[in-house]
């Protein structure tokens, strides 16, 4: 939006601005914030920063906390969620030392490291990405967890369990068969309207909208294309405008993989293409599915690291209740066309050199999209740097429903992590791809999968109500 901080004090003055607002990604994925007021903005406080506690952020042991945010002028944009008028935008984590130098473990940094990997490996200039955010919009949850008792309750109006309300108008969802559906069932078309106007306001460009497959208001919103970085503060903001829009609305809504039994789970399916100097290099007239040798070998890299990228794309408990068979979710490491039950799908759509793409089906929004979208690139990158050849390894291509293969063809066919510890055991094995040029830093790792295995263990350890459905009479 703003290219000088000139450009951006003459804006706040002009639009009398109140308040000024910066937003920093923590380790987890999250936005924090803090506040100033607009007057207080000042040439040597973007240059300088300020300064914060990163051990909060997951980042830095508490004796090395000390931390600056420098704000990026770029993404500034106007907040839609306050009274007060505030702009808004991201900051980049900075070390204190003789000078300020760039956090290695800043996530956002990290996808800008993977971005240069690409450069200056001389295979592509530019990658670009593009995410389907699928999402639950409900009328009222709660849950709690304690030690003498633990549950959920979630309510949407249109599910199939009120079709018997006192005060219901005889339009409920069947169970499961919410994909497009019209009104008077598509009570959150309003909703999404809403949310995609505030998007293409901040430059998020909509492809569409529409209603999922889970009857109790599942919901899906696909943007166009951006490049890395990009689409990550992208990710973001979309997440924070779905989920402020909703509460606003007197909704809930949640990118939580698996919150129903029974329906269908929600996922970040990531499209993506590759170019040199402007022109598309994921495409081929003569190769399968018409892609290039270097597209079948980033296929390759991706299905060979699978597992591990597993440990970022899929990172919580949550995501592993979606992940199985029979949902439309991947649960086999392979390749197809046309195909939705196979790790990566290569839309049959997708026809022209500069449309050709393919997309990895597995991962979910509980992820950190900078360190999501990064690792994605790395293993991909490694595919093609080591030619990975995805037939040669046994990927495929499967151009069959691997749902209604024998259970002797399945057993053939290598399959997705089957919970979060044994995703982490995988990156835990498997993360060479990652350190290359000091993209992700070993010790970012170690505590990423560190705090991982926390939260799996404190998790395992809870009881759950079904194993009093299960075991309380045994």
């Amino acid at each position: 939006m703003f290219k000088a901080y000139q450009e951006l004090k003459a804006y706040c003055e002009s639009n009398a601005i109140e308040m000024i607002d910066f937003k920093m990604v923590d380790l987890k994925g999250k936005w924090r914030h803090l506040t100033i007021p607009a007057a207080r903005l000042s040439e040597k406080l973007m240059a300088d920063g300020v300064g914060f506690d990163g051990s909060n952020y997951g980042f830095a042991p508490v004796e090395k906390s000390d931390m600056v945010f420098i704000p990026d002028i770029g993404t500034a944009c106007m907040e839609s969620f306050t009274a007060i008028k505030t702009l808004t935008m991201i900051g980049d984590v900075h070390v204190i030392g003789e000078t300020l130098t760039r956090f290695d473990q800043d996530p956002r940094h990290i996808t800008e490291k993977a971005e240069d990997y690409m450069r200056k490996s001389g295979v592509a200039d530019q990658i670009r990405v593009g995410p389907e955010f699928e999402f639950y919009v409900f009328d009222s949850v709660g849950y709690e967890v304690t030690p003498q008792g633990s549950g959920f309750f979630i309510d949407a109006e249109q599910a199939e369990w009120n079709s018997m309300r006192p005060d219901g108008r005889g339009f409920t969802v069947p169970h499961k068969g919410g994909y497009h559906i019209t009104a008077p069932l598509d009570k959150e078309y309003d909703l999404r309207g809403e949310i995609c106007k505030l998007l293409e306001e901040r430059g998020i460009l909509v492809k569409y909208h529409h209603t999922e497959v889970g009857g109790p208001g599942q919901q899906e919103i696909e943007v166009e294309f951006g490049t890395l970085r990009e689409m990550a503060d992208k990710t973001m903001m979309i997440k924070y405008i779905v989920q402020n829009a909703a509460f606003n609305a007197g909704k809930s809504a949640t990118f939580m993989p698996k919150p129903l039994h029974g329906e269908a789970g929600s996922g970040m399916h990531v499209h993506m293409h590759m170019f040199k100097d402007g022109q598309p290099i994921f495409y081929s007239k003569d190769g399968y599915s018409a892609l290039s040798d270097t597209a079948l070998h980033f296929i390759g890299g991706l299905l060979r690291h699978g597992a591990a990228l597993c440990g970022i794309t899929n990172p919580s408990t949550n995501s592993y209740r979606r992940l199985i068979p029979g949902y439309e979710a991947p649960v086999s490491i392979c390749y197809a066309t046309s195909n939705r039950s196979a790790v990566i799908r290569i839309p049959g759509y997708a026809r022209s050199p500069r449309d050709k793409r393919f997309e990895i089906r597995n991962p979910d929004a509980t992820c950190n999209p900078y360190l999501a979208y990064a690792a994605i690139l790395m293993a991909g990158m490694d595919g093609v740097l080591n030619k990975i050849d995805p037939v040669a390894e046994g990927y495929g291509p499967y151009d069959t429903n691997l749902y209604n293969l024998s259970p002797s063809e399945q057993a053939k066919i290598k399959a997705l992590p089957v919970n979060l510890e044994s995703a982490l055991d995988a990156l835990e094995r498997d993360h060479g791809f990652l350190t290359e040029g000091g993209v992700f830093p070993q010790r970012l790792l170690e505590t990423w999968i560190a705090n991982k295995r926390r939260e799996a263990l404190e998790i395992g350890k809870t009881p759950i109500p079904s194993d009093f459905l299960y075991y309380y009479d045994m």
